[in-house]
């Protein structure tokens, strides 16, 4: 009964907290000129991946390395398979071109370093150092090409008030936090009765569990017609869970990789590669579309529960 509790509440929360962060965050970005899609790669991105750095570094600190990199790959792996494929079924949507000439090839790009750097079978604190140097030169690169955009997409902004505005910020993360690891502690006490691994329980439930505010957001951007937000969300927070989260985590504690097996890297990447082309196609990501990028994520699912159930019975 508990568990169900946690997991109801966190989910709960993660909607709430998501809500809070857009509204706030599109209120202050918009007071600085940024435009809509840096929202999205940005502060929005990184607001809805707070409960993967929190759970990946949590998970790290307790020796938990199965769970700490399940999480970032699940994650991305659902960001795209799941996420974008469910908001591209409610409403296709719109790419701007430099999402395809730039943001998903440095999506692509970071995924590959990110299977490079862990060849040696771990994260180190160099590893850490050099991802999140990449992530502040990423950030400096978006915010200067931002001042020079003539992007003049509108978005729905939050409060008036700038410190009205900076309360659902924070008020926004710490619910998306605390959710992230209601919802996490409760499925993952869930899974470990039935006797699942870390790294299973990783790339799944926790995965998706804190991709929640990623869904949300997407979801609620692309009802409202805010395509930049939609898909900003989660190439965004794909770039974030690799070069911010890993690297917060490795500076932490090094990340072991033992227990994965190169077909989650695989599938990852793959993922990551085939949005370039559906996105380039009439710059927009259809139905069609979605409906691949869902099937693909449920074929990998599948595989996953195949793998489960083969290590329950062991």
């Amino acid at each position: 009964m508990l568990i169900t509790l946690s997991i109801i509440g966190g989910f709960i929360i993660l909607t709430l907290g998501a809500e809070a962060l857009v509204r706030g965050a599109s209120s202050i970005a918009l007071r600085l000129g940024i435009t809509p899609l840096i929202i999205g790669l940005t502060i929005v991105a990184f607001g809805t991946s707070a409960p993967e750095l929190a759970v990946s570094v949590k998970s790290a600190l307790a020796g938990n390395s199965g769970i700490a990199l399940g999480n970032v790959i699940g994650s991305n792996i659902a960001n795209i398979g799941l996420i974008l494929a469910i908001t591209a079924l409610i409403r296709p949507i719109q790419v701007q071109s430099q999402v395809v000439k730039r943001d998903i090839p440095l999506m692509i790009l970071a995924s590959m370093l990110f299977w490079g750097l862990l060849l040696d079978g771990e994260l180190s604190l160099i590893d850490g150092v050099i991802l999140l140097s990449l992530l502040f030169g990423y950030l400096t690169f978006s915010y200067i090409s931002s001042k020079n955009s003539n992007d003049e997409e509108e978005i729905e902004a939050g409060p008036n008030n700038p410190l009205l505005s900076g309360l659902f910020i924070l008020v926004g993360i710490s619910m998306l936090v605390g959710g992230g690891i209601l919802f996490v502690n409760g499925a993952v006490d869930l899974a470990k009765t039935f006797g699942v691994s870390e790294v299973i329980i990783g790339l799944t439930i926790v995965a998706i569990g804190t991709s929640m505010p990623e869904l949300v957001t997407s979801v609620i951007a692309a009802l409202k017609g805010q395509s930049d937000i939609a898909i900003g969300n989660v190439v965004g927070s794909n770039l974030f869970n690799i070069l911010g989260i890993l690297g917060v985590t490795a500076i932490v504690h090094p990340v072991s990789s033992l227990g994965f097996q190169p077909f989650d890297f695989m599938v990852m990447l793959a993922l990551a590669i085939v949005i370039l082309p559906f996105a380039w196609t009439g710059l927009r990501i259809g139905r069609r579309e979605g409906s691949v990028l869902l099937l693909s994520y449920l074929g990998y699912m599948g595989y996953l529960i195949n793998q489960a159930s083969a290590q329950a019975l062991v």
